[in-house]
C-alpha cells in the first residue's frame, strides 16, 4: 500500500482499514521509501521499548531517506542509541526536572493572558499564528535564554521541514535554522545567563560532559521539538473539542490532565514514531522484518486500536484507562512530555475561560490540514471569538 494524501485528510478511517487486515503492512512513503508500517496498539508499545529496533540511522540498510540533516544537528536523542544515548539524556533532562517545569506555569499563564489581551475586541481570527504558536515558542524561547528579539518565524522554518513546498523548501528552512542555533551558542558563549541552553554550554565548556555537536543538537531539538508539537496539539485539541459539544462542555468546566492526554490519543501531531531499523531480523504482529530495514509505528493507529480503547473514535475527556504513546514509551519517552502537558492544559483553559462563546469560523470538513504524514497540523485555525456567526460540526 501508498502512504498518500489520505492519510492527511482521514488519518483514523485509512489505519482503521489496515488494522483490521493487519497488523505490519509493506508501504511505500511519499518520497519512495520502503516501509514496515505497524498499526495495532500491543505490537507499537513493545516495538518503542525493543532495544532490537535502533534510532541510528547507521544501522539503517541504506534504503531510509528522511532528513539529510548536518552532523552537528544529527546528534541528537532521536538518533541514539544506549549507551550514547543514556548518556545525553541525563544531560538533558536536568533542563526539565519536575521542579522547573511546575515553576513554568505562572510564567505559561501569563504569556496565554498576554496573547489573548491582544485578541479582545476582534470578531474572527486565526488561532495558529495569534496563539497556538507564539504560546509555545515565547516558552520554549525563554527556557533556553533567546531574548524575544532574536526569535525568529519557528513556524515557516518547522513547516518547511516537515512539510515543505519544494526539496529546495526544505534546505533552506534547514539552513536558516542551522544558522540561527549555531548563532544562539556563540551569544551564549559570550553572555551566558541562568538558562537552560547555558548550562549546556558549560557543560560543553568547563567539564566535557558532550561534544559540540551534541550541544549544537541538543539545542536543536529542544527548539524544534518543544514548539512543533506543541502547537499543533493546541490547535487539533482545540478542533476535537470545538466539533464535539460535549466534551466542550466538560473541558470548560474543568480541564485537568486527563483530559489534555484524551486529546493526546484523540488526535497526536506525531502521526509516526521517531523511524526504526533492527539490529537483527525480528517478529512483529507475526511479520518477520529484516535487519536494516525501516520501521514506522503508527501512533494514531495505536491510538484507534479497539482492542485497547473502548469506543476508541469517540473524544471522551472522562477516559481514565488511557495510556496513550503520544509521548512515546520507553527509554525514549519524550523529555518534554511534562512541559507540553502543562502548557496545552493553561493555554486551552485560558482560552476558553476568556472566550466563552469561541466557535470555529468555518465547517470542519473545510478546515486545511498540512501535507504531511508524518505530523498532523492545521495550516489555519479560523474561529470566531464571541460566537457569532459560528459553525457546527
Amino acid at each position: 500500500m501508498k502512504i498518500d494524501s489520505e492519510f492527511v485528510t482521514d488519518p483514523r478511517a485509512a489505519y482503521a482499514r489496515l488494522r483490521e487486515q493487519g497488523p505490519v503492512h509493506r508501504a511505500l512513503a511519499p518520497d519512495g521509501t520502503q516501509v514496515w508500517l505497524v498499526t495495532r496498539y500491543e505490537d507499537v508499545r513493545k516495538a518503542l521499548a525493543d532495544p532490537r529496533l535502533s534510532l541510528d540511522k547507521a544501522r539503517s540498510n541504506g534504503g531510509y531517506k528522511g532528513f539529510s540533516l548536518p552532523p552537528a544537528l544529527d546528534a541528537n536523542l532521536l538518533n541514539m542509541d544506549p549507551p550514547a544515548h543514556t548518556r545525553l539524556r541525563r544531560i538533558v533532562a536536568k533542563g526539565f526536572t519536575p521542579r522547573r517545569i511546575e515553576g513554568l506555569r505562572p510564567r505559561v499563564r501569563d504569556v496565554a493572558e498576554e496573547l489573548l489581551d491582544a485578541l479582545d475586541g476582534r470578531e474572527e481570527v486565526d488561532l495558529l499564528p495569534a496563539y497556538c504558536a507564539p504560546l509555545p515558542i515565547i516558552v520554549i524561547c525563554e527556557l533556553l535564554g533567546v531574548d524575544a528579539a532574536d526569535r525568529p518565524d519557528f513556524r515557516s522554518w518547522t513547516d518547511g521541514l516537515l512539510a515543505p513546498e519544494t526539496p529546495q523548501h526544505a534546505r533552506e528552512s534547514l539552513g536558516s535554522l542551522y544558522r540561527f542555533i549555531l548563532d544562539l551558542i556563540a551569544a551564549k558563549r559570550a553572555s551566558p545567563g541562568e538558562d537552560m541552553l547555558s548550562a549546556l554550554i558549560q557543560l560543553r565548556d568547563e567539564e566535557d560532559r558532550l561534544s559540540e555537536d551534541e550541544l549544537t543538537s541538543a539545542a536543536f531539538l529542544v527548539l524544534f521539538a518543544g514548539y512543533e508539537n506543541t502547537m499543533h496539539l493546541l490547535g487539533n485539541g482545540l478542533v476535537a473539542l470545538l466539533t464535539r459539544p460535549e466534551a466542550l462542555t466538560r473541558a470548560r468546566a474543568e480541564l485537568t490532565p486527563a483530559v489534555v492526554d484524551e486529546l493526546l490519543r484523540f488526535d497526536p501531531p506525531p502521526q509516526l514514531a521517531i523511524r526504526r531499523f533492527p539490529v537483527t531480523d525480528v517478529e512483529i504482529g507475526g511479520v518477520t522484518i529484516p535487519a536494516g530495514e525501516t520501521v514506522m509505528l503508527s501512533l494514531v493507529s495505536a491510538h484507534h486500536d479497539p482492542d485497547r480503547f473502548p469506543d476508541p473514535d469517540r473524544l471522551d475527556p472522562g477516559r481514565t484507562d488511557n495510556p496513550h504513546l503520544g509521548f512515546g514509551h520507553g527509554p525514549h519517552y519524550c523529555l518534554g512530555a511534562s512541559l507540553a502537558r502543562m502548557e496545552v492544559e493553561a493555554g486551552i483553559a485560558a482560552l476558553l475561560h476568556r472566550f466563552p462563546h469561541l466557535a470555529l469560523a468555518v465547517a470542519e470538513k473545510d478546515l486545511e490540514w498540512r501535507d504531511s504524514f508524518r505530523n498532523r497540523g492545521l495550516r489555519a485555525l479560523p474561529v470566531t471569538l464571541s460566537g457569532s456567526g459560528g459553525c457546527h460540526p
